[in-house]
């Protein structure tokens, strides 16, 4: 058996202790698949995704093996400086691109598909790329935001992201001149990516409606999730019957809190992710594997088991 890789400091800042992939306390999909069937066939589950769902749309992940030490700028620095709001919008013009040129996978595609079959109620999202609505799935709470619009701090204007890219190459015509190969590109995923063009002189329109600061319409680091979401992500957690986490180490307490709240209400919690999570004590079942292959081989079955739930 191969041990477990040790990487230190996957993602976001340093960890208390190394990430392991795989997890050696988790099941591997062969063994782990008939007990996350058993838990989750027949009821309707609400689903958790994180940047592992999105990995294979050539979107990179936080804490995954291959994850990249990355320090984002938090809100108070994005709030409390022009200087580095200019940073921040000459790299998000830049990275933002890339997801937009994403296209849905296997795994968005299959989540859809369940959902239609009546296997998944909901979707709460901790990405921001849009990929589960493009693939069809239509009740998904997009918590940390959304990366193809802005807006403004001030008057709530919301602003589309192409349009607010128009206006910033406007501005600054010698970066937009800059056509970098995306393949030479470190891109985040959060729309960040790391480009030579930086400087000072990077120029940011106001809001064009009062003058205001304008952001985009994602939750930064050190920013609170929107009550709305929240709201409507609490709701649908206490209507599940199941919770299936997908991609993601629950890191952050903003998705980590509705598992605490399944956990709570005794309904059943599988995780699937490449590595370990900050829930695996909560899980009902714990599986170490891609999220496309789970969702491959269990999409058939957990149809099956919504469709004989029906009357």
């Amino acid at each position: 058996m191969t041990p477990p890789v040790r990487i230190l400091r996957a993602g976001y800042g340093p960890r208390d202790e190394p990430d392991l992939f795989p997890d050696p306390q988790a099941l591997s999909l062969e063994a782990g698949l008939p007990a996350a069937l058993e838990q989750l066939a027949g009821r309707e589950a609400l689903v958790i995704s994180g940047a592992g769902m999105s990995t294979a749309s050539g979107i990179p992940d936080y804490r995954g093996p291959d994850a990249q030490p990355r320090q984002p700028m938090s809100f108070q620095e994005f709030t409390g400086s022009p200087e580095r709001r200019a940073h921040y919008w000459s790299r998000n013009q830049i990275g933002w691109r890339n997801l937009q040129r994403a296209e849905p996978n296997a795994a968005h595609r299959s989540l859809a598909r369940l959902e239609a079959a009546g296997a998944v109620r909901a979707v709460i999202t901790q990405n921001i790329d849009r990929l589960h609505e493009r693939a069809g799935s239509r009740c998904v709470i997009d918590l940390h935001g959304r990366y193809d619009r802005v807006r403004c701090m001030a008057c709530a204007t919301l602003i589309p992201r192409t349009v607010w890219s128009d206006r910033l190459d406007a501005l600054n015509p010698e970066a937009a001149a800059v056509s970098a190969d995306p393949a030479d590109i470190d891109f985040a995923p959060d729309a960040d990516a790391e480009v030579a063009y930086a400087g000072d002189a990077y120029r940011v329109p106001d809001c064009p409606v009062c003058g205001g600061v304008v952001k985009p319409d994602v939750v930064f680091f050190g920013e609170s999730t929107g009550p709305d979401d929240v709201a409507a992500a609490w709701h649908q957690t206490e209507l599940a019957q199941a919770l299936l986490v997908l991609g993601t180490s629950l890191t952050v307490h903003s998705a980590r809190r509705f598992v605490r709240r399944a956990v709570r209400a005794g309904i059943p919690v599988v995780i699937v992710n490449h590595g370990q999570t900050r829930s695996d004590a909560d899980a009902s079942v714990k599986i170490d594997a891609q999220v496309a292959e789970f969702l491959a081989a269990a999409e058939a079955p957990l149809s099956e088991g919504a469709r004989g739930r029906r009357p």
